[in-house]
Parts: C-alpha cells; sequence; structure tokens
C-alpha cells in the first residue's frame, strides 16, 4: 500500500470509526482504495457493570403464596400522594427525577434516580412526592407479598 492510501485509510478510520476486520483465515481481506488491505480480527471486550442498589432482609414469611408485584409510580411535576399503608414489605427504586418521602416515626428522606429504599409492612407512609415543580419523576415499587393483598390500604384509624 502506498503512503498516500495508508494516509487516506488512516483519516477514514479516524472519521468514521472504521475498523477493519478480516476473518476466515490468511486468504481473506477487503479491497479499499484500489490496493488489499489485511488486518488482524480482534473481538471486542464484552463490559458488565454491577451495582448493588440495595440489600434488606425481609421479614418472615409463611412462604405459602408468595408473589411479586412490580408497580410504577409516576409524579408529575410537584406531584404526591397522601398518607397510605402497604401491608407488605415495598422496595422502591427511583428511576427519574427526585422523590421526597417519609414513613411515621422515621425521618424525612429525599432519593434520586438510582437509589432505593426500604418500607416495612404495615407503616404509615406519611406520603411521598416529587420535589421538582418543573419535571416528572418517577419509581418502581417492588412489593413482595405471601398472602393475596392490594398492594395499598387506607391509612389505619
Amino acid at each position: 500500500m502506498t503512503n498516500k492510501e495508508n494516509i487516506v485509510l488512516k483519516m477514514l478510520k479516524k472519521s468514521l470509526g472504521l475498523s477493519l476486520v478480516l476473518a476466515g483465515g490468511a486468504a481473506a481481506g477487503t479491497y479499499l482504495l484500489s490496493g488489499q488491505v489485511s488486518a488482524q480480527a480482534s473481538a471486542p471486550k464484552a463490559t458488565k457493570e454491577e451495582r448493588a442498589v440495595i440489600s434488606q432482609t425481609l421479614p418472615k414469611m409463611d412462604g405459602g403464596h408468595l408473589e411479586v408485584k412490580v408497580v410504577e409510580v409516576a409524579y408529575g411535576p410537584g406531584g404526591s400522594s397522601s398518607p397510605h399503608s402497604h401491608p407488605c414489605p415495598v422496595i422502591a427504586v427511583v428511576v427519574e427525577g427526585t422523590i421526597r418521602t417519609q414513613v411515621k416515626g422515621e425521618p424525612e428522606a429525599i432519593y434520586k434516580a438510582g437509589q432505593a429504599f426500604y418500607e416495612a409492612p404495615n407503616g404509615v407512609h406519611m406520603g411521598s412526592a416529587n420535589v421538582d415543580k418543573t419535571k416528572p419523576a418517577k419509581l418502581l415499587a417492588y412489593f413482595v407479598c405471601d398472602h393475596e393483598t392490594p398492594v395499598t390500604v387506607a391509612v389505619p384509624e
């Protein structure tokens, strides 16, 4: 390959992110710029990232009718929920925005996207709200139940 072809090839690789990969043995090749170019095949390395979001011991359950429900809760800008209770343990993961929440007897807490929190069964959830008045917020609530029950109930009197 000529020096001019090498320069053009380098420019193409750089500007277009091209990579030349040849497979199938020594005879395999490709033609570029009226010349034969060969390159060593190289497999991209797979990457994987894991991050523990939350680890929580659950209360003892009878195991006779285990069920997991996942509920998406979306709050409009400045939206909130009124006081309620959950008969089952709940793990919530904020997937968008910032959520303010408080369970009776615990301090108020603020969670951002990517963070998670736990609510014990039958606690009184004083409410939760989207902190932002201009953007929506969303969480996924994972309910783990050992009996049939609605996921949210009115606050006991």
